[in-house]
């Protein structure tokens, strides 16, 4: 049959070739059905809170420069240091909760037994317990085993605030991010596996170029809120000399008796910063597929 055939309809009138809007309807439709395939040139409602937010701490800062404008100029450098805490706690948070993960549904008996015990001990102490713990009695061990061992350098250990704040975050939120990557791990089909070993993998190979990658996309949304919440928690390391966002705000108001305005300011730039860290993040979800429909 000749294409000038085909193109036309039993009664033999030619058919009409669809319209401009007609194909960009039926793309649509097409695209609502293809996992991840959002339409990306939409923004996001929500940064519209997020720049309203924004504003509303630049109004201040310009209505009002004494005092907002002070407190910022002297809180800057504990803003500074929240987001690097932040950051940096993240990064080996994730390390610790993939290790933990692949243990957690490891077949050795000794490694699952290890990190199921770290997971339900760490998750029954409060972060600001562990935080406290590991500021004033952890430097305290560490000099007893340098005395009973003579060694010099662990006998006159002198504690790093921020090291210690980071070692206490990653420990604690390490143990919930082992059960996210385990449950994200265990959601992948075992087929998955069954089909990388054999294609020869062993299962090391599988895991890494097969299942992990798989496993990234669904814990991606439990993994950003606990980035959110790490945000939010790092305020507990005031209360081991960590000179982050909440313990300058603390300190300015002790010097000039001003709790509204520096706590107002306080609470608006902690959520300008996860607002945003909450849109990036739902970006990432929909640049990566997740939650579309297929």
């Amino acid at each position: 049959m000749s294409p000038v055939s085909q193109s036309r309809k039993p009664g033999g009138s030619a058919a009409r070739p669809p319209t401009r809007d007609e194909q960009a309807a039926r793309t649509r439709e097409q695209l609502s059905h293809v996992d991840g395939a959002a339409l990306g040139y939409r923004l996001d409602p929500w940064w519209w809170l997020v720049a309203a937010v924004a504003c509303l701490l630049v109004f201040l800062i310009a209505s009002w420069p004494d005092p907002y404008l002070a407190i910022l100029i002297f809180v800057r450098d504990g803003l500074v240091v929240t987001i690097v805490l932040t950051l940096a706690s993240f990064v080996f948070i994730i390390f610790v909760g993939l290790l933990g993960g692949l243990g957690r549904i490891s077949k050795n008996r000794v490694i699952y037994v290890i990190t199921s015990l770290y997971v339900e001990v760490v998750r029954g102490i409060p972060l600001l317990v562990q935080l406290m713990w590991w500021y004033f009695a952890a430097p305290v061990v560490i000099q007893g085993i340098g005395v009973a061992l003579n060694i010099t350098s662990m006998a006159q250990y002198r504690a790093n605030a921020i090291v210690l704040a980071i070692l206490g975050l990653v420990i604690c939120y390490g143990a919930y991010m082992t059960e996210i990557f385990r449950a994200g791990i265990q959601s992948i089909h075992k087929g998955q596996m069954e089909a990388a070993r054999s294609l020869g993998m062993n299962y090391l190979q599988a895991m890494r170029y097969v299942v992990v990658p798989q496993a990234m996309r669904v814990v991606l949304p439990p993994v950003g809120n606990e980035f959110i919440m790490l945000m939010k928690d790092t305020s507990l390391v005031s209360v081991v000399a960590v000179a982050d966002l909440t313990r300058r705000g603390r300190e300015f108001m002790a010097v000039h008796f001003n709790p509204i305005e520096v706590w107002t300011l306080i609470a608006l730039l902690y959520l300008v910063m996860t607002l945003f860290s909450a849109r990036v993040l739902a970006w990432l979800e929909k640049r990566r597929g997740v939650g579309g429909t297929s």
